[in-house]
């Protein structure tokens, strides 16, 4: 509690009905014995800046942001990090007791921690990467295999442009490849990372050929509803190590509630069963 207040944290976006955050936040709290809440909030585009600057004088510590608004928040940070900045977008505004709005974007660190929680014998310099889709996710994605130190990384979007565009962005490290060719470059890599929405709930099947996956692979989807995909469902088939997508959700809130409420939360068994209730 601060300044006698209760510290209030949430989640903005438009639609936020869907979002499991609220419940992996009030599990914490729960957890922990925590004074505090955690609200989600719709607020359109026409609202956000007069959204942000309300919410802490109302006793908000921070929130996190979701669709539409995770690039738009940039503008009205007062302090950026380098991970945002990179990945053109925000997850994560923390009220400072001094005015300003800190912007950050977990969702690489919450990325890469649970690929390597769910699959410890993944090696970075072990082969390249492959990477499908070209969206906000696959920039996160970059950036944490990038800092990690994968030697290579096989970009391939169904719009070669977006593709293109990312190449530019992060450097000779990331190459591009015609998304026909993206059965044909899955043999010889040692990740693949599915980052589009192909093979959610009510959306179309990811049809890229997998007969190239084996027991050597490691394949995680970032789509967490089903949670297991398609995609995990074949590439188990084959023997392949892999890596749901709901420990990405559960691992990128970490940062976020040690720094609104204090303590720095474990994902466990209980967490995930919290974000699927």
């Amino acid at each position: 509690m601060t300044n006698g207040r209760i510290p209030l944290a949430g989640v903005i976006g438009s639609p936020i009905a869907h979002s499991r955050s609220p419940h992996i936040h009030l599990h914490w709290l729960k957890t922990y014995g925590l004074a505090g809440y955690y609200i989600p909030m719709d607020v359109s585009q026409d609202d956000l800046e007069g959204v942000i600057r309300t919410l802490p004088r109302m006793g908000f510590a921070g929130v996190n942001v979701t669709i539409p608004h995770k690039e738009a928040v940039l503008a009205i940070a007062d302090d950026i990090t380098d991970h945002a900045a990179l990945i053109g977008a925000a997850n994560t505004l923390t009220f400072r007791p001094d005015g300003k709005i800190h912007a950050d974007n977990t969702d690489g660190y919450g990325f890469i921690e649970n690929l390597r929680r769910g699959a410890p014998n993944w090696q970075p310099e072990a082969g390249p990467a492959v990477v499908l889709g070209a969206g906000g996710a696959a920039r996160a994605v970059l950036a944490s295999l990038s800092d990690a130190g994968v030697p290579e990384i096989l970009l391939t979007n169904r719009t070669m442009a977006r593709a293109a565009s990312l190449q530019e962005e992060f450097g000779n490290r990331v190459r591009v490849v015609d998304w026909v060719q993206a059965g044909n470059i899955i043999d010889d890599a040692s990740l693949i990372v599915n980052t589009t929405s192909l093979g959610m709930v009510g959306q179309s099947e990811l049809r890229v050929p997998l007969d190239g996956l084996d027991k050597h692979h490691v394949v995680t989807d970032l789509v967490y509803a089903p949670l297991q995909t398609r995609l995990l469902k074949v590439a188990e088939q084959a023997g392949a190590t892999t890596v749901d997508g709901l420990g990405m959700l559960l691992h990128q809130a970490v940062p976020a509630f040690e720094r609104w409420f204090g303590v720095r939360p474990e994902v466990d068994a209980a967490t995930r069963a919290a974000a699927l209730g």
